[in-house]
Parts: structure tokens; sequence; C-alpha cells
């Protein structure tokens, strides 16, 4: 998902997401009494088309507007200060603690309200290498909005795929098939296009090969993080570690990992001085870390409810809308070869999502019917 990368099942029992249990009318004397009807078909109809709006909008509202206010953050000039002359927000590293941050909290309170404690299921070491990761691709993706579109940067995303079977192989020994590369290779093909045709300038031929290197690294590092997730599941258990307690795991070793940086590198001195001056850029960030937790409070709601083929439909849409809102709000220029190239990988993308359905076997009527 963009910033943070934390695999998820959903809650069970226990949890801030468990379904109400069903209760039945017992009179006084501990004698049964009148259970009430089943809802009817057209009530559950109802009821499921609401959840599904409601998950829906909130994955929708949630994450338009964290990518909306990323871009925000990164591209705005701000007042200038004496550290910052050209008023750009002097750095990503601080956007990223400010989301590991919120994220801690409900982590912990998702943790606390299941298990009673706040043990993270395995030693805090064993989350640190995909924390850092996570920190670095998150880092990497602030940083490249500096150099490149929205759009470009959306789209590019999509092609983590290839890393992602890359690390499979290099760190579980796992196998695709031929079918996997062919659609990658295509996925690839896509944002080549996408992106060579998104350039304008020379200027934009200088700085996109900096944005490049930006968004390698961050699909390389977000590839590594999904794969030593898998690893410390297999090696502790899902029944030791459930996603809530990945999540806590992953973002404490990555605040840890993240101050330091911010310590190291020097920007927390010019971080206060220019959030001191620029009161609105620290709201920016609020209500990025603000959208960054919401939304993934739906995706735990989305996959229980409908499962992850329709919230990979439902975040597939979303990758296509917030393409557009950055092109009319931010002025980018999409022409019609970059068009073209956008189609092949979300065309790519959706056929993956039909064929995981089949797979499923599950039944077509329920999700045409919502």
């Amino acid at each position: 998902m963009g910033d943070q990368n934390v695999e998820m099942r959903p809650l069970t029992k226990g949890g801030i997401l468990e379904e109400e249990p069903k209760e039945t009318a017992i009179p006084l004397g501990g004698a049964p009494g009148h259970v009430s009807p089943p809802p009817q078909p057209e009530e559950d109809f109802m009821r499921t088309v609401a959840k599904f709006l409601m998950c829906f909008v909130g994955l929708q509202t949630s994450y338009l507007t964290w990518g909306y206010m990323q871009e925000l953050i990164m591209t705005t000039e701000f007042n200038p200060t004496e550290r910052t002359p050209d008023g750009k927000f002097p750095s990503a590293a601080f956007c990223v603690f400010s989301n590991r941050f919120l994220a801690i909290i409900v982590a912990v309170i998702a943790v606390r309200l299941r298990h009673g404690s706040l043990h993270a299921g395995a030693p805090l070491i064993a989350f640190s290498p995909c924390a850092l990761s996570n920190t670095l691709s998150s880092w990497c993706q602030y940083a490249s909005l500096k150099y490149v579109s929205f759009p470009v940067q959306t789209v590019f995303k999509s092609s983590k795929i290839i890393p992602v079977m890359l690390m499979g192989r290099l760190l579980q020994g796992t196998s695709y098939p031929c079918k996997q590369y062919i659609e990658a290779a295509m996925i690839t093909a896509g944002v080549a296009v996408f992106s060579v045709s998104s350039k304008t300038s020379d200027r934009d031929s200088a700085t996109g090969l900096t944005g490049l290197l930006f968004l390698l690294g961050y699909i390389t590092f977000d590839s590594f993080t999904s794969q030593w997730q898998s690893k410390v599941y297999k090696k502790y258990g899902k029944a030791n570690i459930d996603p809530y307690q990945m999540m806590l795991g992953v973002n404490s070793s990555a605040i840890c990992f993240t101050i330091a940086g911010l310590v190291v590198s020097g920007d927390v001195p010019v971080v206060y001085e220019f959030l001191n001056k620029n009161p609105d850029a620290f709201m920016y960030n609020i209500v990025t870390a603000i959208t960054s937790a919401s939304g993934q409070l739906c995706i735990f709601f989305t996959i229980k409810e409908f499962g992850p083929i329709v919230f990979t439909i439902i975040m597939t849409t979303r990758q296509m809308l917030s393409i557009c809102i950055s092109a009319v709000i931010f002025g980018h220029t999409i022409g019609t070869i970059s068009l073209l190239g956008a189609g092949l990988v979300f065309g790519v993308l959706f056929f993956q999502v039909y064929r995981k359905f089949q797979a499923s076997g599950s039944s077509i009527p329920k999700i045409e019917e919502i």
C-alpha cells in the first residue's frame, strides 16, 4: 500500500473490528425465549451494499487524501527560512516519522484490545530488517516527489511486481509461472511508456533520472519488506503473530531508525525552524498521518467483509483516480501516449484480479449485484 506495507489479516475475535455477537432473548429463570427471526434477503442485500459503500468511500477518501497531501507537502513552496531558502519542505524523513508515530498509537490500541498486553509475538530484532527497508522505501517515496510527478510515481509503483518476484526467489526460493513473468514485463513496458512520454523538457530529463533512482529504491526496499514479513510469519507462526502485532513490531523498530536518521542528518533543527514559520506544513503532516492510519483500518475491515479480491479492485481504482486528481489539481499533462501506457498497466492489473477471482471459486453475482 503505499507507505506502510504490512501483511494484514482481519481480526476474528476480541479486536476492534469484531462483529457484534448474536444475542438470544432469554427470560428470567433461564428458559429459552423467543429467538428473533433471521434477516430477510432484502435486508441482507441492503446491509451488504451499505458495508461495501462504507469500505469503498473509506478507502478512497483515506488514500486519495493521503496521496494528495504527500504531493502537496513535497511540491509546495512554503515561506523560506534561513536554513531552507527555497521554501520546499526540507525533510522526507520527518514525513516518515509522523506516519510511524501515529501508526504505533493505532497498533498499540489494537494489540492491547486483542491480546491484553503489548507483546509483539517475536523479539524486536526480528522485525528490524523489514523495519529498516520499510523506512527507506517510505523515504524514497516522499523524496521522489521532488523530481517526478505523482502520476509517474503512481504508475511506476505498479511495476514493483518484478522486484517482489526477485526477492521472493532470493529470500524464500519461491518459483513463479511463466505467465507471471509475461505480465510483469507488460506492466514494465506500460510504466516505461508512461514515464518517458510524461517528460516535457530537458530539465525533466535531468531531474527525472534522480527521481527514477528514488523510485527504484522505493520498489526494491518495499519488495524486501513484504518478503521479510513472510519469513517472520513462517518462523514464529501466524498463530503467534497477527497483523496488528506485526504492525506494532515493524513500526516500533522503524521509528527508532527514523529518529536516528533525523538526528544524524541534522534535520531536527532544520525541520523545527521550518515548521515554526510554516504551521500549515505541520498540519499537512498531521492529515497525512491520520489518513494513513484510517486507511489501514479500512483495509482490515474491507478484507474481513469482502476478501482480498474486492479490496484489490478498490485500491486499483484508487490508483487511477489519484492520477486524475493529481493531474487536475497540480496541472500535470497526460498525453495520449501516456494514457496508452497507463491503460496497459491497469489492464494487466485488472486481468490479474480477474484471474485470481476465477481461481478463488467465488460467485460473480454477489459482486455484480453490489
